[in-house]
């Protein structure tokens, strides 16, 4: 590109970034009363019912051909995924996502519309439900999009495919989608791009990683196993919770002392449930647990070490041969690396500098957190991706973390809590932007 034409396209992206301006401003009210009702009524992974088609409904006032529960897991049930279409003549398919779940989490905010709604998990518990991930704050950011950008018909051609994406927190929905052919009943797009919130990036910024950009992620359960027999007689019994403590203590080790510290790497346990009253000693204690990696070697050398550290703890306890831990690692709540491609990465931020000021858009390192965007890309990043992070945090709580040193509440936390309305302004301006770069 000449230097002369660089600078027109510059001052192309200047004027549109301003035009951008007055068609979003009009609708924050609007919009952040949305993510309020959003925030308020969270529904759980392959749950999203009310959810689901509350977003189908506001895409087809919007002018999309919108299809519902697109996606299918293992076990036949039909998932909420939702397909919105726009079609404005020739040019490329560009994929834009949304997640829609939330996560069994008691929010604790205090805020006036915090999310009040409880339900049981699979094991009859209660819990809270909270969109302390920001999917609240991405589904409203993806309606702002899209109803700019249907106002906008004549400044982009091509089609338009928006993605309600199930799921995501369980890692299973853009499986499912796929699954149920989703690139031979809709266009199989050039591009494919999302967003996702920041908890430690102030409102009004995003960051950008070019390459690698999220872990894998792949979920296993454990079940150490044991033999039942009364508290007062622990000879007579074989613990599984002292044998479950154990192995928690073991696989620590994995990482600090099996795995390369030029390769990062992560192991969580995060639900251990056993024992049913203070006075027996339980059969079994379960565990579940996430790996998180950036090498499939890793991934698979991590897989290998929890069951060789699982199978020597009950050695040790002298458990017999045939109440041995079960691991099992799951077939569905697996994603690969999120890789942003490199090209595409480089033009966007052009795109989002000229839309939101060069000040405003950050080079940021990769992160060892999940997502299963990654899977529309295909394999062998077939399809070229991106997913840029929103800031959602307040300028001044961020300032207030680094003077003190007092960490900001992060994603999952009962506490998280989104500044909505610049939050939602510079997301709906960036996304908006990249469509119309992207669909030029």
């Amino acid at each position: 590109m000449t230097k002369h034409a660089l600078l027109l396209l510059l001052a192309a992206l200047a004027a549109n970034g301003s035009d951008l301006d007055q068609r979003v401003d009009p609708q924050l009210p609007g919009l952040v009363a949305t993510y309020k009702d959003l925030h308020q009524h969270p529904e759980l992974s392959h749950f999203e019912e009310h959810t689901s088609a509350f977003l189908a409904a506001e895409l087809r006032k919007a002018g999309f051909d919108v299809t519902e529960h697109v996606g299918k897991y293992p076990d036949g049930q039909r998932a909420y995924g939702v397909v919105a279409l726009l079609k404005n003549g020739p040019g490329p398919v560009l994929l834009v996502r949304t997640d829609m779940d939330a996560l069994p989490v008691e929010e604790q905010t205090g805020l006036p519309y915090a999310s009040r709604v409880r339900v049981k998990n699979e094991a009859g518990q209660e819990n809270g439900v909270m969109h302390a991930c920001g999917h609240d704050i991405h589904m409203t950011v993806f309606l702002g999009t899209a109803r700019t950008l249907a106002a906008m018909k004549d400044r982009w051609h091509g089609t338009l495919m928006l993605i309600g994406q199930p799921a995501e927190e369980r890692i299973d929905g853009a499986r499912a989608m796929l699954a149920d052919d989703l690139y031979t009943r809709f266009p199989k797009p050039d591009f494919a791009i999302a967003l996702h919130d920041d908890s430690d990036l102030e409102a009004g910024k995003v960051g950008m990683t070019s390459g690698p950009a999220l872990a894998s992620s792949t979920s296993v359960d454990v079940t150490i196993r044991g033999l039942s027999g009364h508290g007062s007689r622990p000879d007579a019994a074989k613990d599984p919770i002292v044998a479950a403590a154990q192995f928690i203590l073991a696989i620590q080790t994995i990482v600090s002392r099996q795995t390369s510290p030029l390769e990062p790497a992560v192991v969580t346990v995060g639900t251990i449930h056993g024992g049913s009253k203070r006075n027996i000693i339980p059969d079994e204690v379960r565990l579940q647990l996430t790996i998180r990696a950036y090498s499939e070697d890793v991934r698979e050398s991590i897989l290998a070490d929890l069951s060789r550290t699982a199978r020597g703890v009950a050695l040790a306890a002298g458990i017999p041969e045939d109440r041995y831990p079960i691991v099992t690692v799951s077939d569905t709540e697996v994603t690969p690396e999120t890789y942003n491609n490199p090209e595409l990465t480089r033009r966007l931020k052009t795109v989002l500098e000229s839309a939101i000021g060069p000040r405003n858009v950050l080079d940021v390192k990769p992160l060892m957190a999940s997502e299963d965007f990654g899977l529309f890309g295909l394999g062998g990043h077939q399809i070229p991706i991106l997913m840029f992070r929103l800031g959602a945090v307040a300028p001044a709580q961020v300032a207030e973390s680094k003077r003190t040193g007092r960490p900001l509440p992060s994603l999952h936390s009962s506490l998280f809590a989104p500044l909505p309305e610049p939050t939602i302004r510079t997301g709906v301006l960036c996304m908006t932007a990249a469509v119309l770069d992207l669909l030029h």
